[in-house]
């Protein structure tokens, strides 16, 4: 599709603008008191906070509104996509299959999130540890519906028609014998342009990296400059009629509504990012003299099955934000600076993998206006306890390790997703159904006329 632009390289420090709104990055800072424009900043985070700085995936969004601003979630058909893997006995025959047949939009209209097929996979997404091979086929596009999967990453391999994929970072069209992946959490839509199919390769417990080369030398290969990622893409746009998220989590669908498009991020900086590659840039190593080389010399993406830095010594500071983790916090004593009112000593909140959180309306507007001076944060609180489990090579888990004081709100943070029971959701009855309205009167603070200050 003409127009559209890319950076290049994998895994960059990238930094991008939608030319309509220069100087929308702020300069020196992640988060500053008023973003330029009025935007809201927003993290997004695919790795702990802590890990090794080789590791450390997380990129800055800055937005019109923030994606916390959303209805509750409900329960989504979730049609053939599953993760239950013992629906029939294990079969070790040889298994071939047909093409897999595109719905004729004459008789149905499926879209890409409606059109998705699993056909094998292992592990869990609870654990993050596991695979999902999935199909689709689908023959329209998206309307004022996105999806995210907070389960992991998504490699797509479009092998008929072509996909122009929306995301929170720009736009992408990936063809035929081109590759994408959207990691875990990003949010994207899919518009197509006739009868289409793909295979999709999903990753639960790592993010793909490219192969060490080893004795191949510094060149071969997928090489990093291939790699494309999309240029900032921003709409600003009421859906009085609803706008769709589909989030994919636990193994499945779930969605919710909110009024406006969640592609409304104005400008965005970091690492962890969407990203497309053609095959036809690998430069294929083989063998000239005898025997037939490994097929690993033929690996254009990996994901490790462990890696480290997993949740280890983590602070959560109170801004917008989304991440790989699940963090339940509870309150002791005294107040919490980002919710001061709903959240009550005794209580507790949970946060589950890529589902956004931060300050609630009245602290982000307080704290917007505040005079910058220091001040004590969380003044009357005693303690903050974090403890979390760390996993070792063997996939083994430890008991809680650490424990770090500093103001008494505490959080239990984990790698796992977490799954609440029947008792929290019903026999207790102290859920909180309003939470969400903490969010509800965040309003667009965007000014196109916004220009630089002169200092």
């Amino acid at each position: 599709m003409a127009g559209l632009k890319y950076m290049s390289g994998f895994g960059n420090e990238f930094s991008s603008e939608d030319p309509r709104c220069p100087g929308a990055l702020p300069e020196g800072q992640n988060s500053p008191q008023v973003c330029p424009y009025g935007l809201y900043a927003e993290q997004l985070s695919g790795s702990a906070f802590t890990c090794p700085r080789p590791a450390n995936k997380r990129s800055w969004l800055y937005r019109i509104l923030p994606s916390v601003k959303h209805k509750p979630f409900i329960a989504a058909p979730c049609g053939d996509l599953t993760e239950n893997w013992n629906e029939v006995e294990p079969d070790p025959n040889q298994l071939r299959w047909l093409p897999f047949s595109i719905p004729t939009p004459t008789k149905k209209k499926v879209d890409f999130a409606t059109g998705l097929h699993t056909i094998c996979g292992a592990g869990d997404a609870k654990s993050r540890n596991g695979i999902g091979v999935h199909i689709y086929t689908c023959n329209a596009s998206m309307v004022d519906m996105c999806f995210n999967n907070s389960d992991g990453d998504f490699l797509i391999v479009p092998q008929q028609g072509e996909i122009l994929i929306t995301t929170e970072f720009g736009k992408m069209l990936v063809e035929p014998n081109e590759i994408c992946v959207i990691q875990q959490g990003m949010r994207f839509s899919v518009d197509v342009f006739g009868a289409t199919r793909g295979y999709i390769l999903e990753v639960y417990g790592a993010h793909f990296e490219l192969p060490d080369l080893g004795p191949i030398g510094g060149n071969g290969l997928a090489n990093p400059r291939d790699f494309q990622c999309p240029v900032a893409w921003y709409e600003d746009r009421h859906v009085a009629a609803g706008y769709t998220i589909i989030n994919k989590y636990q193994g499945k669908l779930f969605a919710c509504q909110q009024d406006f498009s969640p592609f409304n991020v104005v400008a965005w900086h970091g690492n962890y990012t969407p990203y497309k590659y053609n095959l036809t840039n690998f430069m294929v190593i083989n063998c000239v003299a005898f025997d037939h080389a490994d097929p690993s010399i033929f690996t254009v993406l990996t994901a490790k099955s462990t890696r480290p830095g997993v949740a280890d010594r983590t602070f959560r500071p109170p801004y917008y934000h989304r991440n790989c983790m699940s963090e339940f916090m509870g309150l002791i004593k005294g107040h919490y600076e980002a919710k001061e009112e709903g959240f009550q000593p005794g209580g507790a909140s949970l946060h589950s993998i890529m589902t956004p959180h931060g300050p609630d309306v009245d602290c982000f507007e307080k704290n917007s206006r505040a005079e910058l001076k220091p001040e004590r944060v969380a003044e009357g609180t005693m303690v903050r306890l974090d403890c979390w489990l760390n996993e070792d090579l063997r996939g083994k888990h430890s008991n809680p390790q650490f424990v770090r004081l500093s103001p008494q709100a505490f959080m239990f943070e984990s790698s796992f997703s977490m799954a609440v029971t029947k008792w929290g959701l019903q026999t207790c009855q102290t859920l909180d159904k309003n939470y969400y309205q903490c969010w509800e009167d965040l309003c667009s603070h965007f000014d196109p006329s916004w220009k630089p200050s002169k200092q």
